[in-house]
């Protein structure tokens, strides 16, 4: 079970399984087929790891070539094609594991759910080999596990035909980690081949954690080649690791009638290797091969470098157009600076209107909205505003407060009189959002583990905001604890608002150590009057 790159969790549950294997041979306790369960459960979760690693990955991927397709192209083809074969290469174990869930228990069983899941808990006659010999191996060896070899051995081939011979780090890792070679003779000159090894005469206690093994080294070999393929585009070259839409207008600040213009692109930045700015005057020459040569004259100002940009600020002070410029030089592999020069302007003018909220940049439905409004020279009382899809309401002058109507947009438009005259002094634009869905705790708790006794305290299920500006409170007006008894059976009582119920209760005081409790179902309303279904949360108990 050795890998050519393995995390200290997988070392651990590579040596639990081979020490549980070792203990099925001499017919130890049903305990041991229950530990199975949680290697299972271990290797899925390290699975779903892998599986988020590869999205950042594929993400990068997307980037880069939305930056130069013709550069990366041919290196995205290859991981897009590293995807398919290892999505193949997954889905036909998982769907060996399936089979041998249905022929152990019939098409009908509960240890599968409605999405396709396989629920451990619920798999019976674990100690059984029948099942998995007969497809695995099957008579004559004509068992999936020959098939299955195969097609590990042809999507090892493939990964490494990627790679540069030399890069023999990457090769080795993947050899190691997909290798299906036959174990070596034993003492008595017996030897077996890879599928008996691995299959052979084992219950499907074993089989069920070995299959989602492969399937986390399947996730793992697609790791190491997509980043290989990523790397590929950058090698020797200046890099680039994070893409943002810029804007650069004509000018920042338009008079009425006049137009607005300006250039969208997207930029790349290297937030490693920070750039060098410089801020003043220059000089350039042109030298004899055409390119130019720019050097600062006279003083000058370093700007700060965050996360590859520099941050340029000063105050706005005198009235009109200001010119600001200078060089940005960035090192190259090569170790010279790769120099540019910019030019911008900036207008300064006398403040207008200002419309903004004052906890956040959006209104919410449901709730009273506080927004400022003001302009500058004129009084408060002078102030009318408006607003569309909503209503808005006077608190004292420059404050109001907002109440939408529904998700979408609002308009404000702001009049002022001036002069003894009423003048349209702009609109301006917000998002409206639903309030966000609360969050299930039961003693402050989101789920995770938790003493029996303590949850057996609490009143009930509440329904919490987290990160939110707003004091709202959200009330549970039912929900579902659900557990499984001693003999495997699912069992849950429903209550009606936020309090446990007698049963529930009962049911909780009759948990066993390490296991679980659900509280789902879940249904909470808000101050918006809508009634929400909240995602369950999962205890464990200790």
């Amino acid at each position: 079970m050795a890998h050519g790159k393995e995390t200290p969790r997988q070392k651990m549950i590579g040596m639990m399984y081979l020490v549980l294997t070792a203990m099925l041979a001499l017919n130890v306790s049903a305990e041991v087929l229950d530990a199975f369960t949680a290697v299972d459960e271990g290797l899925r979760k390290t699975t779903h790891n892998y599986v988020e690693k590869n999205k950042e990955l594929y993400k990068e991927f997307e980037e880069q070539y939305a930056i130069n397709q013709t550069k990366v192209k041919p290196w995205k083809e290859k991981a897009d094609e590293v995807k398919k074969r290892s999505e193949e290469l997954y889905d036909y174990i998982q769907n060996l594991k399936l089979e041998l869930v249905k022929e152990n228990q019939g098409e009908d069983t509960e240890a599968i759910s409605e999405d396709g899941e396989i629920i451990n808990d619920l798999i019976a006659g674990k100690d059984k080999n029948d099942v998995s010999t007969r497809i695995l191996i099957g008579s004559n060896n004509k068992g999936k596990a020959y098939e299955f070899k195969k097609m590990i051995e042809d999507y090892r081939d493939y990964l490494i035909s990627l790679c540069d011979p030399n890069d023999q780090r990457v090769i080795q890792s993947i050899e190691s980690n997909l290798d299906t070679s036959d174990p070596p003779t034993n003492n008595e000159g017996e030897s077996k081949s890879w599928e008996v090894k691995h299959f052979g005469q084992m219950p499907l206690a074993a089989v069920m954690p070995l299959l989602t093994k492969f399937q986390v080294d399947i996730r793992n070999s697609e790791t190491e080649m997509v980043r290989y393929l990523l790397n590929q585009i950058v090698a020797g070259e200046i890099t680039f690791n994070k893409l943002e839409a810029t804007v650069i207008p004509n000018t920042s600040y338009v008079l009425q009638g006049n137009s607005y213009m300006a250039d969208v692109f997207l930029a790349a930045v290297d937030t490693t290797q920070p750039p060098i700015v410089l801020i003043g005057d220059y000089d350039s020459t042109r030298l004899e091969d055409g390119t130019w040569q720019y050097n600062m004259v006279g003083a000058y100002d370093t700007l700060e470098v965050v996360q590859g940009k520099g941050k340029y600020q000063v105050k706005g002070q005198a009235l009109g157009t200001h010119e600001w410029g200078g060089l940005i030089k960035l090192l190259d592999p090569s170790g010279n600076y790769i120099v540019k020069s910019f030019q911008k302007s900036y207008q300064v003018a006398k403040p207008n209107l200002v419309v903004s909220p004052t906890k956040m940049n959006v209104f919410y439905v449901g709730v009273d909205n506080p927004v400022s409004i003001s302009i500058a020279g004129v009084p408060g009382n002078k102030i009318v505003p408006s607003i569309t899809n909503g209503r808005i309401i006077k608190r004292s002058d420059g404050e109001y407060i907002v109440s939408p109507k529904r998700p979408g947009n609002s308009l404000v438009t702001v009049q002022a009189e001036i002069d003894g005259a009423m003048k349209n002094m702009g609109t301006a634009q917000f998002r409206v959002k639903p309030l966000p869905d609360p969050v299930v705790k039961v003693a402050g708790k989101k789920g995770g583990k938790i003493e029996k006794n303590v949850l057996a305290a609490q009143s009930g299920v509440f329904a919490e905001m987290e990160n939110f500006d707003f004091d709202l409170e959200f009330k549970v007006i039912e929900f579902t604890v659900s557990t499984t008894d001693r003999g495997g059976y699912f069992i849950g009582e429903k209550a009606e608002g936020t309090n446990f119920t007698q049963s529930q209760y009962n049911l909780i005081n009759n948990l066993r150590r390490n296991s679980r409790v659900n509280i789902e179902d879940v249904k909470a309303v808000g101050p918006d009057g809508t009634v929400r279904n909240l995602p369950p949360i999962v205890f464990e108990i200790i």
